[in-house]
């Protein structure tokens, strides 16, 4: 297999071959979002939600950036930021052209560190940071080409695409030859449905409704204003208090009715046996799916909770680490629905990976959003899969929160509860230069301001 996309993904403005990569430039960025509880659950209840943000600058010429980023919470963020710097001298001066042809090489240049490996492998902050200057790149590969990601993956030739593909530790589920196969069947029929999603768009849920901090009113009022927007799915967030959660269900049941799915969320917080007794107390709700109900990493556990709550689906992803616990779920019949995270595992290349495994076992991928930057991520992931992969949107809805995405220059559209395909060229995760002058952390104006106004401890 070439490692060359070949003439069909490949723009009239690709990079000259003598261009090199002269800064990796980073950015913590932090928005204070716990101040309105936005994004609060049982594990989580006071997240700021933040990006360690980085842009590859290169001397092209041609002003195009690869804009990239991790997903955090808050405190940590600089650790985050720490760990993408870290990677800085695997990236200064390498060509910009070979790296928008191959992105692989450079993935499997980061992984393949040993030392820094150590920390994980493959897994933890410095994945995250491997996935954000992956995705810088996948980012600055779509621009040259002058397409959005969604639809650079979905034109290019299906073996460039396996050639992407880590197969290391996932080839007794997934073989080269079987992941070509199902991208090249994948390409049956893409015009159409390509037409279809610029029409008609991809459909979404929302979880704007359901943060565990909200009100019973605020919860009813989104809620309802979720039908009016035309989504057909909200998620609430449970797992503090049962007799809490079973108040906001019913709640929520009144204010949408009983033919509008509505999914649970855990955030990890029980043990297996709590997550079976907890399940079945919601289950007069009628809820579609429960998410994260025990450790990320516990493969026996989801699968003994999903033959515990059956008929109610059990979901998770958005902190599984990598390609190879998402292998094990599907191989141990754990999930029902598998929840990619854009900026949790090693970057596009990894996320091509465990799309091609959901896939290969049947199991509908709904991505985990929200956060900050994650909506505008994943719908690009989402699309290419419809477009040139699975073919269908049967069951699959990608997660939204309606926070946040002004601070981007290409933010997602939600028209009639459906994610509109993007059109700017790019993965949609280049911020405003204002949003990171004022939310960088500790001296962006919001902050300095913020600190400067925090009540002086007087010496005794």
């Amino acid at each position: 297999m070439s490692p060359s996309p070949g003439p069909s993904t490949r723009g009239p403005s690709m990079p000259a071959a003598a261009a090199r990569v002269i800064a990796v430039d980073t950015y913590d960025i932090r928005f204070p979002t716990s101040r309105s509880l936005d994004g609060s659950d049982a594990m989580n209840p006071d997240p700021d939600y933040s990006a360690a943000y980085l842009v590859l600058r290169t001397d092209a010429g041609d002003g195009l950036e690869g804009h990239g980023f991790s997903f955090t919470i808050g405190r940590g963020n600089e650790v985050q930021v720490a760990a993408i710097d870290a990677l800085r001298p695997h990236v200064l001066g390498r060509s910009v052209s070979e790296l928008c042809a191959d992105p692989g090489t450079l993935s499997r240049a980061l992984i393949g560190d040993s030392q820094l490996r150590w920390l994980g492998p493959e897994k933890g902050v410095m994945h995250m940071a491997i996935g954000a200057v992956v995705n810088a790149v996948w980012d600055l590969a779509a621009k040259a080409a002058g397409k959005p990601l969604w639809q650079f993956l979905a034109d290019a030739d299906p073996a460039w695409l396996v050639s992407q593909v880590d197969f290391r530790y996932i080839a007794d589920a997934l073989t080269p030859d079987e992941a070509l196969e199902l991208l090249t069947r994948g390409r049956a029929g893409r015009a159409a449905r390509e037409a279809v999603l610029r029409a008609e768009g991809y459909p979404a849920y929302t979880t704007s409704p359901g943060w565990l901090g909200y009100s019973d009113e605020k919860l009813t009022r989104l809620a309802q204003q979720a039908l009016a927007d035309g989504f057909t799915q909200i998620k609430l967030k449970v797992g503090a208090d049962l007799a809490d959660d079973i108040r906001r269900c019913r709640t929520a049941r009144a204010a949408v009715g009983p033919d509008i799915r509505m999914a649970v969320d855990a955030n990890q917080r029980w043990n297996v046996d709590e997550a079976i007794r907890w399940t079945r107390a919601l289950g007069e709700f009628d809820p579609y799916w429960i998410e994260e109900p025990t450790s990320p990493d516990d493969v026996l556990g989801h699968a003994a909770i999903r033959a515990a709550v059956a008929p109610v689906k059990v979901a998770t992803g958005e902190h599984v680490q990598n390609r190879v616990v998402f292998k094990q779920l599907l191989q141990a019949g754990a999930i029902d629905v598998l929840q990619l995270d854009a900026a949790r595992v090693g970057g596009v290349n990894e996320n091509l990976a465990i799309l091609l495994l959901a896939a290969r076992f049947g199991v509908p991928v709904c991505p985990h959003a929200g956060g900050v930057g994650l909506c505008e991520l994943v719908q690009h992931l989402s699309m290419f899969d419809f477009v040139a992969l699975t073919g269908t949107t049967e069951d699959r809805v990608i997660e939204y929160v309606d926070h946040l995405h002004e601070h981007f220059l290409d933010p997602v559209e939600i028209r009639r509860g459906h994610y509109r395909a993007p059109t700017g060229p790019g993965f949609s995760a280049q911020m405003r230069p204002e949003s990171i002058l004022q939310y960088s952390y500790p001296d962006g104006a919001f902050w300095a301001a913020d600190l400067r106004d925090q009540p002086q401890e007087i010496p005794a």
